[in-house]
């Protein structure tokens, strides 16, 4: 679907000022949709004034909708719509003629001007589907009323106002409790929402005829209000903005839009909304987060105080290849540790692994019999990885590195390797290379070392450690696995892994 600014930039000489002021009622005009029971749409005069380009389109909750296809992106020559081109020409809101029929129902049209800077940049046609059209109630008197002082405004430039969009996803909507004030705060009328919401805070009887700002004074208490000047500007409906506020048991949020349809304030439209539930739930996922945060702290810290029991066992023992076992599962188990460690401080349940692939290296560098003489950098990032990825392929990295550095280097081997530079170990180099390409992770452990013995196959290895990451990579990550000769020597490890 073709967007504001590209038909815009495509079709008219509207200038970025224009622009930000259309995108602003388009962020509001649900509201009015609402109150009309009607679809809007708002139409773009060509920069060749030869006709109106559709540039947004909004269907009504309160009243069937007009519009079953979208109209985005249609262009209509001068005309064919007479009152498009009769608001457009004469700056007023047109609503003379017979209603338009389409697949057979009677739709009635009114053209609003959108004024902006003391010229007309746009205009809004209000499409109500007259089918089923009954004596209005008192809410939807009410609710009319409102529309026709509300598209008054936007004709003569008032409406909207800068700064007037929510601050709040949740704000409130029509349908959520509606409250029509006096220019002295005084409710005029209340939807049956509304009432509901009030009562919920504690009132007895009805809203009409109380100033809403003392009743909320009433009964809200101070510490769970607003300041006294948000309070007096919302309730009192003397500015374009919102707030919210609760008792021991309920919360609300409550906005307000002035009325000023000739340019002199006559009230306001208060629109209110019960969170209680939302703030509930909200509390509750602040909880489970903290709550989740805390567990993998404390997995952390015994996953450490299991390493550091392995850690003493392998010292009491002489035979080489027990200690070697359990020294290798001290560094299985302290990769997981790092990243429930990670998981501990983050908000989200995302990683940054760039930083786990980091202490990994230093860790497989602490613990081989070669420290000090294999550098083990990171080129590329991997960015942020979701929690259930970031476990398995650390201990894939793990496992790969430390085969890098047990079977590619020895003692010898590194201390022959050359003289190093002022500050940097003497041996060789495992470069971790990470790339995102087409909706996969790309990671290759690169090292310059003796490379792989003659006739070896990844089939055919009975290594443990490659059997652990062989799994990991296929059943776990379901990528896959690659061994062979690094270009110009060495070992190259590959994995392969699905993003999605």
């Amino acid at each position: 679907m073709t967007s504001l600014t590209e038909l815009v930039r495509s079709h008219t000489d509207l200038d970025a000022a224009d622009v930000a002021w259309l995108q602003l009622l388009q962020a509001d005009w649900q509201i009015i949709a609402d109150l009309s029971f009607a679809d809007l749409v708002l139409w773009l005069p060509d920069r060749g004034g030869s006709g109106f380009w559709a540039a947004g389109q909004m269907r009504p909750t309160t009243a069937p909708t007009a519009y079953v296809d979208d109209v985005i992106g249609t262009f209509v020559p001068v005309g064919r719509r007479p009152l498009l081109d009769q608001a457009l020409e004469q700056g007023r809101l047109v609503r003379e003629g017979d209603p338009e029929w389409r697949d057979e129902v009677p739709v009635r049209v009114e053209t609003i001007p959108v004024r902006h800077g003391g010229r007309v940049i746009a205009v809004v046609a209000r499409n109500t589907n007259l089918l089923g059209v009954r004596t209005p109630s008192r809410l939807e008197l009410s609710y009319l009323q409102t529309a026709a002082d509300l598209t008054r405004m936007i004709a003569a430039g008032h409406f909207p106002a800068t700064g007037q969009r929510s601050d709040h996803a949740d704000s409130p909507r029509v349908g959520d409790g509606f409250v029509r004030v006096d220019a002295e705060g005084r409710v005029v009328y209340a939807s049956p929402n509304a009432q509901s919401v009030f009562r919920r805070l504690g009132l007895h009887g009805d809203l009409a005829g109380h100033r809403l700002v003392d009743l909320t004074r009433s009964l809200v208490p101070s510490r769970r209000r607003p300041d006294e000047e948000t309070l007096s500007a919302v309730m009192g409906g003397r500015a374009h903005r919102d707030t919210e506020f609760s008792t021991d048991g309920v919360a609300l949020i409550a906005r307000s839009i002035p009325l000023r349809p000739e340019g002199e304030h006559i009230g306001a439209l208060v629109l209110v909304r019960d969170v209680t539930d939302l703030r509930r739930r909200d509390r509750e996922l602040i909880t489970k987060d903290a709550t989740i945060r805390e567990i993998h702290h404390r997995v952390k810290n015994n996953l450490q105080t299991v390493a550091a029991l392995l850690r003493l066992q392998a010292r009491r023992i002489e035979a080489p290849e027990a200690k070697s076992a359990l020294e290798e599962a001290v560094r299985r188990v302290g990769s997981i540790a790092i990243v429930h460690e990670t998981l501990s401080q983050a908000v989200e349940e995302d990683v940054d692994f760039d930083e786990i692939t980091d202490r990994l290296c230093g860790m497989v560098a602490e613990v081989t019999a070669t420290t000090g003489r294999v550098r083990i950098r990171r080129q590329g990032s991997f960015e942020r990885l979701p929690s259930e990825t970031a476990t398995p392929l650390a201990m894939v990295l793990t496992e790969v590195l430390q085969n890098a550095v047990e079977h590619g280097y020895d003692a010898d081997t590194a201390a022959d390797s050359g003289a190093a530079a002022p500050g940097e170990p003497a041996g060789g180099t495992i470069t971790v290379e990470v790339g995102r390409r087409a909706g996969r992770l790309e990671v290759a452990v690169v090292d310059d070392g003796r490379g792989l013995p003659e006739g070896f196959t990844l089939d055919g290895s009975t290594n443990l450690g490659l059997s652990i990451v062989r799994t990991l990579v296929e059943s776990e990550l379901g990528g896959r696995l690659t061994l062979g000769p690094a270009e110009g020597g060495g070992t190259r490890a590959g994995i392969d892994l699905p993003l999605d």
